[in-house]
């Protein structure tokens, strides 16, 4: 008989992302391994990137249970007259009158570990009596946000039901979290909550190894690292790149680009190497992408005619962009967490067979993804002249197909069975 394992997420369908991947994906594939999945989601949670096309691809036999949650910021969004606001859209603003001031101020000192912590007493309310059945086998809690994992803590200690904490981003240690006018009592109190997190869970996975070594520092103690990955059932009948075209180079990027992701050193050598060729050159952003970034391409001739603001589509619709695409584009993190940082479509990406241009830290986590792939290189911000040296090459050189067997080990299904056997290790005694 299957065992059961309750799964506590903010992030799920109809909310788009990385994060909701993950999770979406290991309920697809933990089944064939012996474990049934129920997830324990809010009912009305305040997220920006809505996808209404992977509701389609939750299991019709999964088990969802969604739960009132109440968000500070409700208030905020109603006193400012909008349907929804939160920290992250405020800090984006570059105008900010004393109540966006005071809202920041107030995420980052009242609410300890974030606006979702109101969530966390209702909850284990509500899935104490639940737990106490019999009903689950193992709890899984995935951060950020943190206030997830306060539920596992809360139900191993009323329960003594195995818990497993997913930690996506770091906590105490996040960038995130600098970008917050934080005193130094409340940042303590985050490192606090992570250690009773870490010293307390059966088991705790990440997503990088650059994560897991922190956080082995931190906890002294065993990390499991379980990267995002590719589901090959997304990649649509038949999908195959367009035939390198000689003197031409379509650039494609699928993601946010937001406050710590900066495209401009790319806009910059891009504008540099070829404004007075006769190239064609092109760039599609797909996605949310900040307004200084749309004003810096609207504010330059050469660079509006070029790049092109798809917006923010389905995941199921992001395929017909790469196909079109010469290179594709990932833009990595310029911050003290860029060494760690692996975004989930990293792996789409080399699923698709299509170079890859990334600027971030050379030396880092998904460097070494791409290098071991031989899909492409990290550049940093800063190398100007190696980002044009690297566009040059990319224009005059022909398609390199990526060796399947080199991303096996990146499918979800693989990741999935690899979930399992933590699951086995830390639940039977």
């Amino acid at each position: 008989m299957s065992r059961r394992v309750l799964i506590i997420t903010y992030y799920w369908p109809p909310s788009g992302g990385s994060g909701v991947q993950r999770w979406l994906k290991f309920a697809k594939y933990l089944p064939e391994s012996g474990w049934e999945p129920v997830i324990f989601t809010p009912e009305n949670p305040d997220f920006d990137l809505r996808d209404e096309s992977l509701e389609k691809e939750v299991p019709k036999q999964l088990e969802v249970i969604k739960f009132p949650i109440w968000e500070p910021f409700q208030l905020f969004s109603m006193v400012k007259g909008k349907t929804k606001t939160h920290p992250g859209r405020l800090l984006e603003q570059k105008e900010k009158g004393f109540l966006e001031k005071a809202a920041i101020w107030a995420r980052a000192n009242l609410l300890v570990p974030d606006p979702r912590v109101f969530w966390v007493k209702p909850s284990v309310k509500f899935l104490t009596d639940l737990a106490k059945s019999g009903q689950f086998q193992a709890v899984i809690t995935t951060g950020p946000p943190h206030s997830m994992h306060l539920i596992g803590r809360e139900l191993k200690r009323k329960t003594g039901l195995p818990w497993i904490a997913d930690f996506r981003d770091p906590w105490s240690a996040w960038e995130f979290l600098d970008t917050l006018p934080m005193t130094s009592f409340v940042r303590k109190k985050h490192q606090q909550l992570e250690a009773t997190v870490l010293r307390e869970a059966n088991a705790v996975l990440t997503i990088s190894p650059t994560f897991q070594r922190d956080l082995v520092k931190l906890s002294h103690r065993r990390i499991y690292l379980l990267t995002n990955g590719y589901d090959p059932a997304d990649v649509p009948a038949g999908f195959s790149p367009k035939e390198k075209v000689e003197g031409k180079l379509h650039l494609v990027y699928s993601g946010v680009i937001d406050a710590i992701r900066n495209p401009i050193p790319l806009m910059k050598a891009l504008k540099s190497e070829f404004q007075h060729g006769i190239e064609e050159v092109k760039w599609t952003f797909v996605g949310k992408v900040s307004e200084q970034v749309q004003t810096y391409v609207k504010e330059d001739a050469w660079l509006s005619e070029r790049i092109h603001f798809a917006g923010y589509v389905s995941h199921s619709e992001v395929f017909g962009f790469y196909a079109k695409a010469g290179v594709l584009v990932l833009i990595l993190t310029d911050t003290k967490n860029a060494q760690g940082n692996i975004p989930g479509k990293l792996f789409e990406y080399l699923a698709t067979g299509i170079p890859v241009l990334a600027l971030g830290d050379p030396e880092g986590d998904s460097a070494k993804i791409l290098k071991d792939a031989g899909a492409g290189q990290v550049i940093a911000h800063t190398d100007a002249a190696s980002i044009k040296a690297q566009l040059r090459t990319l224009m005059d050189s022909s398609l390199k197909k990526v060796d399947p067997k080199d991303l096996e080990k990146y499918s979800r299904q693989h990741l999935s069975h690899q979930l399992a056997r933590i699951l086995d290790e830390n639940t039977l005694s």
